[in-house]
């Protein structure tokens, strides 16, 4: 078993340190809300510290799951980040969605230490972190992806190098341009339903057994047609995600027109007050047929 400190106790968080202390290993943690790390102490045990630094200090592997760049960096590499506590040796595992740029930027810092870097951005959403089914998306070396694999997988039901530090971020993009486009399809199909006067439940039990079949459809047509989206990834997550995407895509000359127009209609249900709902409340920019 593993000595791992956790920084970052978000809906994310919060359950993914829960699943290595289950697993056996001697957890540390650190959150911005202390009263959060408090909490996870008394629920799981272990210990909470004060800062990034204090965490991290004596640490195997130092997880990091927070909300962006800036976050990212302040922890790692701010006056009481966690490199400033790092013993040589150690792994940073980072499962922030961020840019592949600072991905790169921080393994260069974390090296110059002799601290091994990860960047290994998840998907499966707050169930699947809840039940320790995630997909994670790894950049870096291999040998030190071979020391962090088994305690990442214990959160995990896939884990796969995807090559060098950078990679585990672009291939995040990759799953969030497929998200987008998936779940603007649904919202479509859905709202045709109504407006030709389909039960729409039944039309998805039928077209969900051939190739239109998806994740999305099987998990949200329901709560899409009930209009509830008060679960799941917020609208205002996803915006910074495809933000990162539409960035990277200027700088390698990717063509994503349809990423960029459901951006923008994300953008609308901001406006409509939907910032913290689902991602499936596309939908609600489309009004049924009468």
């Amino acid at each position: 078993m593993a000595s791992v400190a956790f920084i970052g106790l978000g809906v994310m968080g919060y359950p993914m340190a829960g699943h290595l202390a289950r697993a056996g290993h001697e957890v540390t943690v650190y959150n911005r809300t202390a009263e959060k790390a408090r909490q996870w102490v008394a629920e799981h045990g272990g210990r909470s510290c004060p800062t990034p630094a204090e965490a991290a200090t004596e640490q195997d592997f130092i997880m990091i799951c927070v909300g962006n760049d800036n976050d990212l960096t302040d922890v790692v590499s701010g006056p009481e980040g966690v490199l400033a506590g790092a013993r040589s040796g150690a792994v940073i595992v980072d499962h922030t969605t961020a840019s592949a740029e600072v991905a790169r930027r921080l393994a260069g810092l974390a090296g110059d230490q002799g601290v091994g870097f990860l960047d290994a951005p998840v998907s499966g959403g707050q169930a699947g972190a809840e039940h320790g089914q995630l997909t994670v998306m790894v950049g870096g070396e291999e040998a030190v992806f071979d020391l962090a694999r088994p305690v990442i997988n214990s959160y995990a039901r896939m884990v796969k190098l995807m090559g060098p530090v950078g990679n585990g971020q672009l291939t995040k993009m990759v799953n969030q341009i497929c998200i987008a486009g998936l779940v603007q399809g649904l919202a479509e199909a859905l709202h045709f339903a109504q407006c030709a006067g389909l039960d729409g439940e039944a039309a998805m039990a039928v077209i969900s057994k051939g190739a239109a079949q998806s994740w999305q459809l099987e998990n949200r047509h329901k709560t899409m047609l009930a209009g509830e989206f008060d679960f799941g990834f917020a609208v205002d997550w996803m915006r910074k995600d495809l933000a990162i995407v539409l960035d990277e895509a200027r700088s390698n000359g990717a063509q994503l027109p349809v990423t960029a127009l459901v951006d923008q209609f994300y953008a609308e249900v901001q406006k409509l007050g939907g910032g913290r709902w689902d991602t499936s409340s596309l939908i609600a920019r489309l009004k049924p047929g009468k």
